[in-house]
């Protein structure tokens, strides 16, 4: 019995579709899809395409994440670090 998976945003339907496509011309398996059909494709291969996809999406949120942070002039803070191996006793 297939699967399917919905979207939480809907309108991003499209854009994760073409994704998937991308990701998996990357790790060479466009061709074995193209001859194959995604319903007889591996788990492992299936598998090998979305764990891609989500790590790309983990760095991608990552990065928005951290520019929303962060301004871009805005100086780091240092951490407060107590060492007192310097201190005089």
């Amino acid at each position: 019995m297939a699967r399917r998976n919905r979207a939480n945003v809907p309108e991003a339907g499209e854009a994760l579709d073409r994704f998937k496509y991308e990701v998996a011309r990357e790790l060479g398996l466009d061709d074995e899809i193209a001859r194959k059909g995604w319903g007889n494709m591996t788990t492992r291969e299936v598998g090998k395409i979305g764990g891609n996809m989500v790590r790309r999406m983990v760095e991608f949120a990552e990065r928005n994440m951290a520019d929303e942070a962060a301004p871009a002039n805005a100086p780091v803070a240092a951490p407060n670090r107590v060492d007192n191996r310097d201190a005089e006793t």
